[in-house]
This record gives C-alpha cells, structure tokens and sequence, in this order.
C-alpha cells in the first residue's frame, strides 16, 4: 500500500510519533493539525509544524485512520509457510523519508525461521540500512522486530544490524530501481 498525498489530518487524541529523520520519540498532542504526505505500510508519515513525523498503524485512529488487523497464520502451519510470512511483514516495513520497503530495497540480506521445539519460532534477520548514520535505523529495527513479533507463533525476531557487505543501490530490486529513477 502507498499513497503519496497531502490529505489534511487533526490528532483526536495523544499520539505517540517518531520524529523524522532524526528518529526522535515524541507525543504529539490532541488537537494539532497537519497533513499525511505517505501511507506505507500501514505506518504514517505525516507533517506537523515544520515537521515530518512517523505514526505507528497501532495508532491510526489518532489521526482518522483504520488500524490494521491483526495477522493470522493457518493452524499447523510449517516453518516455511511461515517464512513466507515473515516476508510479507518485511515488505510493510518503509524508512520513512523513502517510499519503498525495506525488501526492495535491498536491506534484508537474511531471514530464517526456526521451530523453538516448544510450538513456537524465532526468526533471525540481517539487515542494513541505506547509511550507517541513519537516524531512522533504530527505529526502522524496532519496526521490523514488532511487525514479525506479532506473527502468531513467532516468539522472538532477533533482528542484526550489519554493514558487511555495505548497502548500494545495485542491491535494490528492478521496480525499486525504476521507481527512483536509479536504473
């Protein structure tokens, strides 16, 4: 799901938000006003005075919006169904300052998923970013372990940030590519 836009919005509550890029935790309070410039994922990026903030899906309805469901995995499901899965929830997950997942764009280099012999799994990311400096890659890791935590059965995601080998443009897929214009 993307949108780009400039939809007006006005927090009807508190809200939790990420200020962006420097990937600051913040509260932006009931009442302010701004506009939505990109729905990714189900995550918002939206512009408050001045300002660029990421608005977690879990809270949408601060601003209007619908909160995504909740993810559902067949009973008995294998661990291969559940990689699949797991890289489909990869694929919700956007840096906010670009609009295009973090599969496509060539940061995951790794995901496994491993039974924990108790009915429950762990799945191992390796994963970059664009830039080492990136003030979003905190945040960007958090997002990623949450949105493969709440797969049914995974009890851990132990996401690792590495930078060998380091990330270039030639890593991001074809349609990544053609969408920025780096072909």
């Amino acid at each position: 799901m993307y949108s780009r836009t400039s939809e007006p919005v006005r927090f009807e509550r508190d809200c939790p938000a990420v200020l962006v890029p420097q990937g600051d935790s913040v509260t932006l309070p009931a009442g302010s006003a701004g506009y939505i410039t990109q729905a990714l994922g189900g995550s918002y990026t939206v512009f408050v005075e001045g300002n660029l903030f990421r608005i977690a899906g879990v809270d949408a309805d601060a601003i209007g919006k619908e909160v995504p469901p909740p993810i559902e995995l067949p009973e008995g499901a294998d661990e291969a169904e559940v990689e699949k899965l797991v890289w489909q929830q990869l694929r919700t997950c956007f840096d906010p300052e670009i609009p295009i997942n973090i599969v496509d764009l060539g940061l995951v280099y790794e995901a496994t998923v491993q039974a924990d012999g108790e009915g429950g799994r762990t799945v191992g990311i390796r994963m970059t970013l664009t830039a080492p400096g990136c003030g979003m890659g905190d945040i960007i890791v958090d997002d990623v372990r949450h949105r493969l935590e709440i797969i049914p059965t995974v009890r851990e995601a132990d996401v690792e940030l590495v930078f060998d080998p380091p990330w270039n443009a030639s890593m991001m897929s074809e349609a990544a590519r053609l969408q920025t214009g780096m072909f």
